[in-house]
């Protein structure tokens, strides 16, 4: 007789009555001769669906389209711990699968992505909404940008987790945007963002932000802010007003930070760099790559708007001497010849020490200018290491004459390491040759 194998696939039912009719029939009970009829009677189930399965043994018959191999299989792994660590924007995932030689499309990643949603960390818990609060703020073509920074906590192989600062501008009309990452929030380097980022896009009427230190002190009875001195100079120099905006009203400023969140989880996600200077270049190739993108929200493309419409309303940036001086900020050598700019130390040569310099960082080089910016007085290559960067004539020579071989030197010596100091009770060693008493 023919053993009866039932697989985990088949209903219990089914299970439940060969059971019956083969403790019935006794050994005259043979699967594949079994009465359909009387299977029906007793499961419900239709003949023909029952016929079906008599063909394969009552064993259940795995789908064409389950066995299938997936063009996916071979980079699970990839996107499963993209997300475990919280990355589930799809077009950052289907940008590193490609990385690996992914072939295939992105919507069979939004759907892998759907269906495991469970591999993601928890969520914070929200604060409940508040409800909304009016019309959202529209100004005309090139009337104003939102700014505002961001940051993001860098790991490093040399020491400890470091935070840096991502200054981040984008149009309010258009949403061109621009981003540019610092080694901390400074003033003087929110000055050098926002000129960068006015080369860009250009110089608007006014700049909407937030209660910034570096921007406004306090208001006065009349509820008119007060602005920083060195802030207030800024504006006259390079020509643009700025209004300040409600705490916490996202419908004045919300595109900025909505842009400092699209950065947060588009472009940082996974995102490794050797230094500041590389992960700005990838920082203006992904403004570049965004700004030519259709944008639902606007509907529209923001390098085409802002070329056709802003650009004949912002003034482009002339770049005067008085705008120089806030590129390079100013800096005094310390005693021992350095100057310290952004937490790093380069050599400047003997004849400067105690006088003031301005430094200017540009792509890959730093370059040391004096106080009128008129003299370039040394270069040095950014590497962005902790170790201090030294310069030629850095120190001064004595001034004695020394001599020189006259002819190439062949005769050689060697030095031996210095004697480690013995132990105190080396002195009771006594199958050490010699007098050990003292």
């Amino acid at each position: 007789m023919k053993e009866i194998v039932i697989s985990n696939g088949l209903y219990p039912i089914i299970t439940q009555a060969l059971e019956e009719m083969k403790s019935e029939q006794g050994n005259s009970f043979r699967l594949e001769k079994v009465n359909l009829s009387e299977l029906e009677r007793r499961t419900g189930i239709s003949r023909a669906k029952l016929r079906r399965l008599k063909k394969n043994g009552f064993k259940p018959v795995t789908h064409s389209k389950k066995a299938r191999k997936s063009i996916l299989d071979g980079y699970v792994s990839i996107i499963d711990n993209l997300l475990k660590q919280g990355i589930k924007n799809s077009s950052v995932c289907f940008e590193c699968l490609k990385r690996q030689g992914y072939p295939g499309g992105i919507t069979i990643v939004k759907d892998y992505i759907f269906a495991h949603k469970y591999l993601l960390p928890p969520k914070r818990q929200q604060v409940a909404p508040q409800g909304n609060r009016g019309r959202r703020f529209s100004t005309e073509p090139g009337e104003a940008y939102q700014m505002d920074w961001g940051f993001v906590n860098v790991v490093t192989d040399y020491g400890p987790t470091i935070k840096c600062a991502c200054f981040a501008m984008i149009c309010h009309h258009c949403g061109q945007c621009y981003i540019e990452f610092f080694p901390n929030a400074k003033q003087e380097n929110l000055f050098i963002g926002m000129l960068h980022a006015f080369r860009y896009m250009g110089v608007p009427k006014y700049v909407l932000t937030d209660n910034m230190k570096s921007v406004v002190i306090k208001r006065d009875h009349e509820g008119h802010p007060v602005w920083q001195k060195d802030y207030e100079d800024f504006m006259k120099a390079v020509g643009f007003q700025t209004r300040l905006c409600k705490p916490r009203h996202p419908f004045t400023k919300g595109k900025v930070e909505r842009l400092v969140r699209f950065v947060k989880d588009n472009f940082l996600p996974g995102r490794t760099f050797l230094d500041v200077t590389d992960l700005n270049r990838s920082a203006l190739d992904w403004c570049n790559e965004q700004n030519s993108m259709y944008h639902r929200a606007t509907d529209c493309i923001p390098l085409q708007i802002h070329t056709t419409a802003c650009s004949k309303v912002v003034s482009s940036l002339v770049e005067t001497q008085a705008i120089r001086l806030y590129l390079c900020p100013l800096r005094k050598i310390s005693f021992d010849g350095f100057v310290d700019y952004e937490g790093r130390r380069f050599g400047v040569p003997f004849r400067y020490t105690g006088s003031l310099v301005r430094v200017q960082r540009e792509d890959t080089h730093l370059y040391v200018y004096s106080a009128d910016t008129r003299s370039l007085l040394v270069t040095h290559s950014v590497t962005w290491s902790k170790k201090d960067r030294y310069c030629a004539d850095q120190y001064a020579n004595s001034g004695q004459p020394e001599e020189f071989p006259t002819a190439p030197v062949r005769t050689e010596i060697r030095e031996l390491p210095s004697p480690v100091s013995s132990l105190s009770f080396e002195k009771f060693n006594f199958d050490k040759g010699g007098d050990l008493d003292e």
